[in-house]
């Protein structure tokens, strides 16, 4: 069912849109700069709930880095070179040091020589903790009555999410502003240390083993199938700060993102703030995410589409049409049987093995 949305005219001097029956009457603007803000009034308790959303997650990671955009999430927790730092003149060229051992890390193989490489990024990296300021951006956030600081990721979001008080959008502006801005990767292999154990745990979940199962068989030729939003364990073992960066500017840009806030404000005021803070100083666009689609059941079209192509001829014949749409149906419970098969037996193994640990 289509949602009709339409534009109102105000006497705000910022223009929105409201969709049609919505009976909270969530505004909806779009900044100059192609920043997306959601803002929906609730008088109920004098707070505000916050999330600021960006369109892109694990099957945008590079082939090589999986994981990625998960790491990252962690890492926009570890500041700017504003906070999170007490000198980051002094900072930045250790950080710089451990960025370029981590790209030589990477590539090398012989056991003795990433040992080597490795005690050298731990020590660079104990000096550089020295001069960061540990959980800044949380006390900052707690500083201003704000509570319930936290993230996710999935394939094809990256969202940040916290809860502060109706008196506080201007120094929570002001605060994520520049984390968006200016984010420091700072405390990169410890943190990548968390990030392994939450992998190391998800081995012991059945349901991440056969929803893992059910999308590589499915999909096997797009990321929803390659990727995990965890990464695979050889690319957590070989991280890459500079994929990291260049994965931040591309993605992490206004016209690719969306501010949500419900609570307690007055919107007119609240998008004054967000224009002033989000909407100037940085207009990169990006241009396009990338090839891969967005929804689940054309994810299912471009598997098959790259294994049956519609012959020129095809068009216009509804005979040849039928035909070849029974062959993509043929296709498809072909997989779905497949699939099938495959969890039933990941179902007996996991059985065998909680029955061997009794």
């Amino acid at each position: 069912m289509a949602v009709a949305v339409f534009a109102l005219s105000s006497c705000s001097e910022y223009s929105y849109e409201k969709v049609s029956g919505d009976p909270l009457g969530t505004r909806i603007y779009t900044l100059d700069n192609g920043l997306k803000v959601y803002l929906s009034v609730n008088k109920e308790q004098p707070r505000i709930q916050t999330i600021i959303s960006v369109r892109v997650g694990a099957k945008h990671d590079p082939a090589e880095t999986t994981g990625l955009a998960h790491y990252f999430e962690h890492l926009m927790f570890k500041g700017t070179d504003k906070f999170g730092t007490s000198d980051y003149a002094a900072e930045k060229p250790l950080l710089d040091q451990i960025e370029a051992l981590f790209e030589q890390y990477r590539v090398t193989t012989d056991e003795r020589q990433r040992k080597a490489i490795y005690a050298q990024i731990d020590e660079l990296s104990q000096q550089a903790s020295k001069l960061s300021i540990p959980n800044e951006y949380d006390k900052l956030i707690q500083s201003i009555g704000g509570d319930g600081c936290n993230a996710w990721t999935s394939y094809d979001e990256t969202s940040y999410m916290s809860e502060i008080p109706s008196n506080q959008v201007e120094n929570w502006a002001k605060i994520e502003s520049e984390r968006f801005k200016n984010a420091v990767i700072r405390g990169f292999h410890t943190e990548l240390e968390t990030v392994y154990e939450e992998y190391n745990m998800s081995l012991t979940r059945d349901n991440s083993k056969v929803i893992e199962k059910f999308l590589g068989l499915m999909m096997p030729n797009h990321p929803y199938g390659q990727h995990t939003v965890l990464g695979k364990q050889e690319h957590l073992k070989n991280p890459s700060i500079t994929n990291i960066k260049n994965y931040y500017k591309t993605y992490d840009v206004p016209n690719n993102m969306a501010i949500c806030m419900a609570g307690d404000f007055t919107p007119d005021e609240a998008i004054a703030i967000i224009e002033k803070y989000f909407g100037k100083g940085n207009n990169d666009a990006i241009k396009s995410l990338d090839g891969f689609s967005n929804d689940f059941v054309n994810a299912i079209t471009d598997y098959v589409n790259n294994e049956w192509v519609v012959p020129d001829d095809f068009v216009g014949r509804d005979d040849a049409l039928a035909q070849f749409k029974k062959k993509v149906k043929d296709i498809t419970d072909a997989r779905v049987n497949k699939i099938g098969t495959a969890i039933h037996d990941l179902g007996v193994q996991l059985q065998n093995a909680k029955n061997l640990a009794k």
